[in-house]
This record gives structure tokens, sequence and C-alpha cells, in this order.
């Protein structure tokens, strides 16, 4: 079992930055396929940014060159930097993360941007 847990997350004005961090709570590996999904309410969840088993990032076209996702293996933590942040990034934001055939989530953190 892995309970992950999110923060970062909070008001932020258009063009602003927040950097988004989700711990895992024991030692997962360096190569498991880890990532960032978001939801709206009525929408269905959506990728946003993923850093595969084969060591690729993946960017949804909306935050291409905005959002990067990183990972610290020492803190088994993943990171999700945004930038130039708009008003339609408003949405919360659950990490994933996949160990072995398992796929864990974060709680969630909401990520709110005025105009």
């Amino acid at each position: 079992q892995v309970q992950l847990v999110e923060s970062g997350g909070g008001l932020v004005q258009a063009g602003g930055s927040l950097r988004l961090s989700c711990a895992a709570s024991r030692s997962i590996g360096s190569n498991n396929h880890m990532g960032w999904q978001r939801q709206t309410p009525g929408k269905q969840r959506e990728l946003v940014a993923a850093l595969t088993s084969g060591g690729s990032s993946v960017y949804a076209d909306p935050v291409k060159g905005r959002f990067t996702i990183s990972r610290d293996n020492a803190k088994n933590t993943v990171y999700l930097q945004m930038n130039s942040l708009k008003p339609e990034d408003t949405a919360v934001y659950y990490c994933e993360i996949m160990v072995g055939p398992y796929t864990y989530w974060g709680q969630g953190t909401q990520v709110t941007v005025s105009s």
C-alpha cells in the first residue's frame, strides 16, 4: 500500500506560478509511471503531465511549454511546476503513481487561477 500526500495548491492570479508536490509514503522505485491529472466539476479527469516508466515526459497540449513534471527519487516525490497559469487551469489536481500492477492516487489539491 502507498499513501500519496499532495501539497502546493492554492489561489493565484493569472500569469502566476505554483508548484505541486506529491510525496509517497514509502520507496516506490525509480522508473515507475508517475503523473498528474486534473478535474473540474462536471468533467472527466484529464491527463496533465506524466513521466512514463520508459523515462519520457508527456504533456497535455494546453499545458505544453508552461508546466514541467519532475521527480525526486530520494524523496519519493513527484512535482508539477506550473507557470503562466491561466483561469482555465483552475481544477482539482491529482497525482498518480503506478507501483507494479497498482495505481495509487493522491487526495487532490485545489488550484484556482483568478483573472
